[in-house]
């Protein structure tokens, strides 16, 4: 897999919601070679590590990435500020992304900031596929446009009600495992909601892939920051969220 380090213009920027940014950057060797599920590695002025970011869109044509992240303490603070036309070091595209057939009847589940990686993954089915999307109140809410724009349908959760329904993206899967019978879930979000998911799957008879949100440090599986454990051939032992995923077949981890 190619791997481009360099840095690269910001393009766009833009506030989705109080603490959640948008950063557009043209990087065409990147752009050609990411896929839905991978992330970037972007250096931020003043801090040793580098903050991981997903890929929340991909444009070959223009040769751009999308990015939406949230700032969760000093590092994505100081990313927040930069302004379009900067330079961006960027080092992508890395992990392994969602495996993908078009043809398949699926569903993606977002919760937070779990949602812009499913964003690129449900373009993939070409508007036919469900999603359901899960935020604490409506001040978090992002993306539901983009979504629906995509997708055959977007049910919409917020765990007070104050937008959508009150409840949790579990709901909204049960509701779409009941009307519908799609082969195969996508999940990216808090751990516990992960392995909801993953059980409303198995229940059902269908095939599940989640990508796990975790702290990295160098991104490449270098160091044990991000372990997690994995179970092969029956044995569990230790990966890395960073270089054995983010994207897992829920049969590959042990929440």
């Amino acid at each position: 897999m190619a791997l481009y380090v360099g840095k690269y213009p910001l393009i766009g920027k833009e506030m989705l919601a109080k603490g959640f940014y948008s950063f557009t950057l043209s990087c065409p060797e990147v752009a050609a070679a990411a896929k839905p599920g991978q992330f970037v590695n972007l250096k931020v002025p003043g801090f040793s590590l580098r903050r991981p970011i997903s890929i929340c869109e991909i444009d070959r044509g223009a040769g751009t990435l999308r990015l939406v992240f949230e700032v969760r303490g000093e590092g994505t603070e100081r990313l927040a500020e930069f302004e379009e036309g900067e330079q961006v070091d960027l080092l992508a595209p890395l992990g392994n992304g969602f495996s993908v057939d078009p043809k398949d009847r699926a569903v993606v589940v977002g919760g937070g900031i779990g949602v812009p990686p499913m964003l690129e993954l449900a373009k993939q089915f070409g508007g036919r596929a469900g999603a359901v999307l899960g935020f604490r109140d409506a001040s978090a809410v992002i993306l539901e446009d983009a979504f629906e724009a995509c997708c055959a349908e977007t049910l919409l959760y917020t765990d007070n009600g104050s937008k959508g329904k009150k409840g949790f993206v579990t709901d909204g899967l049960r509701e779409l495992l009941s009307r519908g019978r799609p082969n195969v879930v996508y999940a990216c979000g808090p751990e516990v909601m992960l392995k909801n998911v993953i059980r409303l799957a198995d229940e059902a008879g269908i095939r599940c892939q989640v990508s796990m949100e975790q702290r990295m440090a160098c991104g490449v599986g270098a160091c044990y920051v991000c372990a997690c454990r994995m179970v092969m051939d029956g044995q569990e032992y230790f990966g890395h969220v960073c270089k054995d995923g983010p994207v897992f077949d829920s049969k590959q981890i042990v929440l």
